[in-house]
């Protein structure tokens, strides 16, 4: 049921999402790994169908940015609950583990990104990690 509802958004779009250089300007949903939880980004359509001004001081993407912690065992019905219009580059989604981790949480960590990336996979939706370096 969850697969068959994330179908309804279209294929991603490689070239659009690809020119992303920074998750401040990604305006997919994406997601924060954390030990036992993950904080889902989703930034909210633009209202404004005008291409002035977009991303500039008065229509920053960052004022239409939601963080929600999600439990990864609620993911897939989170994801479902975000509107089609909410993803511009088509249903891919952004995938970054948590700054600053302990050394002692980052096995944890690690397990819950591959874990969601199987999910995410699961769901028929594409995954791009994002590393603190930059994309993967």
């Amino acid at each position: 049921m969850a697969r068959q509802q994330m179908e309804l958004i279209p294929p991603p779009s490689k070239t659009r999402y690809m020119a992303v250089k920074s998750l401040t300007l990604w305006e997919n949903p994406y997601l924060t790994v954390q030990g036992g939880m993950v904080t889902l980004h989703v930034v909210q359509a633009d209202a404004n169908p005008s291409p002035l001004g977009v991303g500039g001081i008065l229509r920053p993407i960052g004022a239409r940015r939601q963080d929600l912690p999600v439990r990864v065992s609620d993911l897939p019905a989170a994801l479902n609950e975000i509107p089609q219009n909410y993803w511009p580059y088509g249903r891919v989604v952004a995938v970054e583990e948590a700054h600053e981790i302990p050394v002692s949480a980052r096995p944890e960590v690690r397990r819950n990104v591959e874990m969601v990336i199987k999910m995410l996979n699961d769901l028929g939706v594409v995954v791009y990690e994002w590393s603190d370096s930059g994309r993967s």
